[in-house]
């Protein structure tokens, strides 16, 4: 098990900027790993917004690209979120897993609990 901790949610108003930060602790025996943004609306499944590889390939949900980045130092990973629109307000849940294929939840064994974005137009 790889503990995760998210930071950065907050409220801002359309057109603003937010950035979320997650740091994966615990022993991930000197491993990088795969780790991903997901968020969550009340009553919908979670979504995938944007992951970044041990190698550094990134990959974004379309309704965030030229908005989004993501970034990674070691197995802390940050998305800078830019111009935020009402539909990208949720929970954003920072994910993690040792080999991820793709964008998807299932790809991903590691979750942190979440940190809430509102965006207010």
């Amino acid at each position: 098990e790889v503990p995760l901790m998210e930071s950065g949610g907050g409220s801002v108003q359309a057109g603003g900027s937010l950035r979320l930060s997650c740091v994966a602790s615990g022993n991930t025996y000197r491993r990088i790993l795969d780790m991903a943004w997901f968020r969550q609306v009340s009553g919908q499944k979670r979504e995938g917004v944007a992951s970044i590889e041990d190698d550094g390939t990134t990959e974004f949900h379309e309704s965030v690209k030229g908005r989004f980045t993501i970034a990674r130092d070691q197995n802390t990973v940050s998305l800078q979120m830019n111009n935020l629109q009402p539909e990208d307000a949720g929970m954003y849940y920072c994910a993690a897993d040792w080999s991820a294929r793709w964008l998807s939840e299932s790809e991903y064994g590691f979750w942190g609990q979440g940190t809430q974005v509102n965006v207010s137009s």
